[in-house]
């Protein structure tokens, strides 16, 4: 199975741990977000992993040579301009499709698109199977949990929207996770160019008729790790045994 790891950012939220270093370099608990992330992919089966990178890209380079990729076949998707998260994805699309632009498996495997800065226990496999079982194009891990953004959906799970708050006129407003499962067809539904956000192309996919669903994870463990504080929390419930560490594949190097 194949997963894209979304790593570009410039991580000013976490400054000043990413005065020197990529966001994906910041060590949680002993081990790198990156490692953290790609442990977590391959315990679910994941062997295939794309990484986009910008900010001190060739740090992220060195780091996985110097791991042997972790045991996984990886490739590094450099982007020169940042280009969000839905840009940063369509950027790597060759990897997920064949020289004649087509999905490389004929059933259309899906693949997990996954923030560097996110961690929980949200069960990856589970979430795959209902993607494939609701024949969706896109699958979104969300929370009833407090949020800056909502995104609002619809009593059969759909995608209708998004709101800043909770009283949103239409739709039950649920917090993304950062984590998804995608069909690569939609590559060729993705019009939108430069840098852009996968969401817009999702509320705007969804509007056209395409099966954008929820995938609830409410009693999952979740912490977005984007700020210093954030990290501090995350190892107090490690040390806590609120979560646990997926194995470490091998020594790490940083």
């Amino acid at each position: 199975m194949k997963a894209m790891i979304l790593a570009a950012g410039l991580g000013t939220r976490l400054r000043p741990l990413t005065d020197d270093r990529p966001k994906a370099l910041v060590t949680l608990a002993g081990r790198t977000l990156l490692q953290i992330t790609l442990e977590r992919l391959r315990s679910f089966g994941v062997n295939e992993v794309i990484v986009n990178t910008h900010h001190y890209a060739d740090m992220i380079l060195e780091y996985l040579a110097a791991n042997q990729n972790f045991g996984i076949r990886i490739e590094v998707s450099r982007e020169e301009v940042l280009l969000d998260t839905g840009g940063g994805l369509k950027n790597a699309a060759l990897f997920f499709l064949d020289s004649t632009g087509r999905s490389q498996d004929k059933a259309d495997e899906p693949f997990i698109l996954h923030n560097v800065d996110v961690i929980s226990t949200i069960d990856l496999g589970n979430m795959v199977r209902f993607h494939q079982q609701q024949a969706a194009l896109a699958t979104l891990a969300v929370q009833d949990r407090e949020t800056s953004r909502y995104l609002l959906f619809d009593s059969q799970g759909q995608l209708q929207g998004r709101s800043s708050t909770r009283t949103a006129a239409e739709g039950e407003p649920l917090a993304f996770s950062g984590i998804h499962i995608v069909s690569p067809r939609i590559f060729t539904k993705m019009t939108e160019d430069g840098a852009f956000s996968v969401i817009d192309s999702y509320l705007r996919l969804a509007n056209q008729g395409e099966r954008i669903l929820a995938y609830r994870s409410d009693n999952s463990y979740w912490r977005d790790l984007g700020r210093p504080q954030s990290l501090i929390e995350a190892a107090q419930d490690i040390e806590a045994g609120k979560l646990a560490m997926p194995q470490q594949a091998v020594n790490c190097h940083l």
